[in-house]
């Protein structure tokens, strides 16, 4: 997740923003930048302060709640379970957690579950997998330009972003770099020790980019001439935010892995890695773990968020409301030059712009309305699936004058 400015105004002495502001200051290490607000409550698209303030957030929770803030059929199936049985370790059998990994077996390409707690566990057991087919011997992956994979050491050394690994090395040996889109790149970065290619469909925090035409094609060619396993990070684009179950189904591309996390358990902390079923034993007892991992609030919450996506029709509903952000977004595009482009995926969307978005994030704020930025000059927005066309309209109106406004500034 790309970080971004807080903006300068300062909550009031004697606020309760202000009291919760200084407890941070004083108790809590001070490793994100935070906007000077309080969040206190939570529904559907919309968030309120602890001033009262209502806000329309169109990046809910960095999108790890893609069904919205607290939805009743999650906040439900989360209070039954948690009267029930909260914890017990993975040497034991639980119900929901085998109902779960079936759900996603079946939404995806038949494999087998490792439950973890975040994308970045997510990714460093695929990391494992990898070497451990091969006990070792092609410990290699590829990675992308643009790419991002999270915050642990394997998957902050996948991450081919220099800003990330500053301060931080040296970092762990095997991975190689590529240009996003560039097949001749990868195809000369294969050797015999190479074990593993992966990539994001859908590049998130690099600012909202598809994989060009042919390129994961040509990724799942090279994989197999050369036998390399080939992983795709869904931890943003999975789980029915581009209007598919998986990102990978937009492209025909069958990946050897996916990883998933954010939306996966709409909101609650959990994250997974799919792999075929032949791969699966590679991953033997004693070799990786995550005590939490699968919990039974955790697949409690993963059960209902499938089946609310499904019982509401959500995946046709996404393709309806993406024209819509696509259509006012290109109207502001056709009479703004400080947007440069438009990308929608969706509930994936990245605003390029000429100018900085920190400043557009900051003036957005100040009119009640939640975005990210990210690359420095992309707004990416991660709606609700249940977001409605009057709150699309009201955020695209409320987004549009903040970037005229930024831009005259600029």
């Amino acid at each position: 997740m790309a970080t971004i400015n807080a903006p300068t105004h300062e909550p009031a002495a004697g606020s309760p923003t202000r009291a919760v502001i200084d407890t941070f200051d004083r108790y809590v290490v001070p490793n994100y930048r935070r906007f000077p607000v309080c969040l206190t409550r939570g529904s559907g698209s919309r968030v309120w302060d602890a001033e009262g303030n209502e806000y329309l957030d169109l990046v809910p929770g960095w999108g790890c709640n893609l069904l919205g803030h607290c939805p009743e059929p999650i906040v439900r199936a989360v209070q039954e379970q948690v009267a029930r049985l909260i914890h017990v370790p993975n040497t034991w059998y639980t119900e929901p957690q085998g109902e779960w990994a079936r759900l996603l077996s079946e939404r995806s390409f038949g494999g087998k579950a490792f439950f973890c707690n975040s994308g970045t566990e997510a990714h460093e057991a695929a990391i494992k997998l990898v070497r451990l087919r091969t006990d070792g011997r092609r410990h290699k992956i590829i990675t992308f330009r643009g790419g991002f994979h999270g915050r642990t050491m394997g998957s902050v050394s996948a991450t081919a972003q220099p800003k990330y690994h500053e301060g931080l090395g040296p970092m762990l040996a095997g991975f190689s770099f590529a240009p996003h889109g560039d097949l001749e790149a990868v195809e000369k970065l294969v050797d015999e020790q190479t074990g593993g290619i992966l990539v994001e469909p859908i590049l998130g925090e690099g600012g909202v980019v598809p994989a060009p035409a042919g390129f994961l094609e040509g990724l799942r060619r090279i994989a197999d001439a050369h036998d390399l396993l080939l992983v795709f990070d869904e931890v943003q684009c999975g789980c029915g935010r581009t209007g598919t179950w998986f990102g990978y189904q937009h492209f025909g591309v069958t990946p050897d892995v996916i990883t998933l996390a954010k939306s996966l358990c709409a909101g609650i902390a959990g994250g997974a890695m799919l792999t075929r079923a032949d791969l699966a034993l590679h991953l033997r007892p004693g070799m990786h773990a995550a005590t939490f991992g699968g919990n039974p609030i955790a697949a409690a919450a993963g059960i209902a968020a499938i089946r609310m996506i499904e019982e509401e029709g959500l995946l046709d509903q996404v393709k309806t409301t993406a024209e819509i952000f696509r259509e006012r977004l290109e109207e502001l595009r056709s009479r703004c030059p400080a947007v440069v482009a438009v990308r929608v995926i969706g509930m994936m969307i990245g605003v390029e712009l000429a100018i900085d978005g920190a400043a557009v994030v900051e003036d957005c704020l100040e009119k009640r309305l939640l975005v990210n930025c990210t690359q420095g000059r992309v707004i990416r927005l991660l709606p609700a699936m249940t977001i409605t066309p009057a709150e699309i309209h009201d955020g695209c109106d409320r987004l549009g004058d903040a970037i005229v406004e930024a831009a005259a500034r600029a």
